[in-house]
């Protein structure tokens, strides 16, 4: 483990993947670039980074020892940071109701550099909801995960996860003391109050600091390429420490230990 410290300063990039993995690992090299000059040694990018929800993900999956992976972890290095990105793996094979055959993926999210043993999460909850159906391309994770970071427990959630507030209270009992929450969210009727007060509530369920990070705003952003936006820090108490809008854009911000510490013995709600 890292030996750690009382005080850790992340960013989130906030920004609009195309469907062209190789576009992509460009934005973050210049995105991870600007956060690791500003500071940054936790740097976390948008679910979906690797490629947008606009094309089949079946046919841009990539395995975790393929060129964006690897990519990533070439920008991890020359930064001397640990990042955080949204990818799609490949999964499995399964017969729709219609007697096709279709491979499914595992929306993953790749921790790498910086000295942390290298870590993937695979999105549980799947975004079944507003008419959209996530299962019938993408495969369930059924592990919680957390990493350590510099010192720091960082438990893992992405996008629609964040309904989920049981998630973010076992993460909290686990010890995570910050949550990282990449996200691709759809804009919509009502979808921006719904992932402000999201993300601030489960900040509190968690009793440990979260950033939320998502997809920059796309006039598109309701049939995909999806996003928002609205990248945030909440404190332990869900108080938005720092918010960015709808564009492209790096938040980079310091968090405390302490915090942490206060608000559960405060609020023992863990």
């Amino acid at each position: 483990m890292t030996s750690p410290s009382s005080v850790l300063r992340l960013a989130g990039c906030q920004w609009t993947a195309t469907g062209d993995p190789a576009d992509n690992l460009a934005t973050v090299e210049r995105m991870t670039a600007r956060a690791a000059e500003g500071g940054a040694r936790l740097v976390v990018h948008p679910e979906a980074a690797m490629a947008s929800f606009a094309g089949r993900l079946d046919t841009v999956a990539q395995p975790l020892d393929g060129a964006f992976a690897d990519g990533v972890r070439a920008v991890a290095e020359r930064h001397g940071v640990t990042v955080v990105v949204g990818m799609f793996t490949p999964a499995d094979e399964v017969t729709t109701a219609e007697g096709k055959e279709r491979s499914r993926v595992h929306n993953t999210l790749l921790v790498t550099g910086g000295g942390v043993e290298e870590t993937t999460y695979r999105k549980i909850h799947l975004y079944d909801a507003f008419g959209g159906r996530e299962s019938d391309t993408v495969a369930p994770g059924d592990d919680l995960c957390t990493v350590d970071v510099a010192g720091w427990s960082v438990g893992l959630a992405t996008c629609y996860d964040v309904r989920f507030a049981d998630q973010f209270g076992q993460l909290g009992r686990r010890g995570a003391e910050l949550v990282v929450l990449p996200a691709s969210w759809g804009d919509g009727p009502g979808k921006a109050s719904q992932w402000d007060l999201l993300t601030r509530a489960r900040a509190h369920d968690a009793q440990a600091w979260l950033l939320a990070v998502g997809q920059a705003w796309t006039p598109e952003s309701v049939t995909g390429p999806y996003g928002i936006g609205r990248s945030a820090l909440a404190d332990p108490t869900g108080e938005v420490r720092a918010r960015l809008g709808g564009g492209e854009g790096v938040l980079v911000a310091d968090i405390d230990r302490e915090t942490v510490t206060r608000t559960r013995r405060t609020i023992p709600i863990l």
